[in-house]
């Protein structure tokens, strides 16, 4: 048996070994982040409160623990493996390695949306945001889809429409900005990101369409790759591009539609971590989603962690401690691929 045959037989369990580890830094991280604020908990303190055992928490602790710190940590896990999925799928369905869950007008139709539901409301917390957002990403989607017409299956028609839609809607958004500039403040907080009004509903219906989205992306995952081939050689591969490539887009924008409704803005997420684990893991895009939904986790997690604690008791918008770690990492990406377009 030759080393190249050894190698074969052992990367199943080196990959498995590195989603595992994945898993293992994301619990860390959370417990890292329940624990740290101006009121510090135990890890002690933490356990014996999921557990219901004696010792755990009581009173005004206990209600920061579950109804504060901990539905905040799980909603940014939830946006954080939404858009690093997200991402990937996107570079996989575009061939572009410098795509983003934003590239199809998502970001400027959910901006549109939270700026209608905030100017309406007068103020950021208006229950009916996150549904106004949804909605507004959404529909930027449909409209790109609708603009690229017959041409939707060709990625760069798709790119083009994605762009016009999200200027179009952007210079709306800009007009009520300006109409209402009472409201300014809310507005740009949500767009810079923020995890602040996290709560137990945001958290489950948040979920509900997010691991709907993780789970068709996940059982596609086997034909993505086909994407980066030529249509005519994914089809004598058994493929069908355009369905797969409409799935995926589908799939895929409606996790990140529902990660922005709930956390606004928040970018390069789409970007870092893709990049990160598939230069780690070596491995091609069908076999590293799972790892990088949870990479993507643990980083929106570490990152929301900053967010909070580094000028305390005051917070950062989430975004600017992704856009600080991302814009870098975006130059260094864009000069190793030597422009990623192709």
């Amino acid at each position: 048996m030759n080393n190249k045959t050894v190698t074969a037989e052992f990367k199943p369990i080196w990959n498995l070994r590195i989603t595992l580890i994945t898993a293992l830094v994301l619990v860390l991280v959370a417990i890292l982040a329940i624990s740290i604020g101006p009121v510090a908990l135990t890890f002690q303190e933490i356990v014996r409160t999921f557990f219901a055992m004696e010792g755990g928490l009581t009173g005004r602790e206990r209600t920061l623990l579950l109804e504060i710190r901990l539905p905040r940590v799980v909603l940014g896990a939830l946006v954080g493996a939404a858009l690093a999925t997200s991402g990937a799928v996107y570079q996989t369905v575009f061939r572009n390695p410098l795509a983003d869950p934003y590239l199809l007008g998502t970001a400027a139709g959910a901006g549109l949306g939270a700026t209608i539901a905030i100017t309406s409301a007068g103020t950021s917390f208006n229950p009916a945001l996150p549904i106004f957002a949804f909605i507004g990403g959404s529909a930027a989607v449909a409209a790109t889809f609708l603009v690229s017409g017959r041409y939707f299956s060709n990625p760069g028609v798709l790119l083009l429409s994605g762009i016009a839609i999200g200027a179009f809607a952007s210079a709306i958004q800009i007009y009520l900005q300006q109409r209402n500039t009472e409201v300014l403040r809310p507005v740009y907080s949500w767009i810079l990101g923020q995890l602040t009004v996290s709560d137990w509903n945001n958290v489950l219906w948040a979920a509900l369409y997010i691991f709907l989205s993780l789970i068709i992306l996940f059982r596609i995952s086997k034909l993505l790759d086909g994407l980066m081939l030529s249509d005519e050689e994914a089809f004598s591969l058994g493929i069908s591009p355009n369905k797969i490539r409409i799935i995926a887009v589908v799939a895929a924008t409606m996790a990140t539609a529902t990660a922005v409704s709930v956390s606004g803005l928040i970018g390069f997420v789409g970007i870092i971590v893709p990049h990160i684990i598939k230069g780690i893991t070596r491995r091609v895009t069908n076999r590293a989603l799972p790892t990088i939904a949870l990479a993507g986790a643990a980083f929106l997690v570490l990152a929301d962690l900053g967010a909070r604690t580094l000028i305390a008791p005051a917070e950062l918008p989430i975004g600017v401690i992704t856009a600080f770690i991302g814009a870098p990492f975006f130059l260094f990406i864009l000069r190793t691929t030597k422009g990623g377009l192709k």
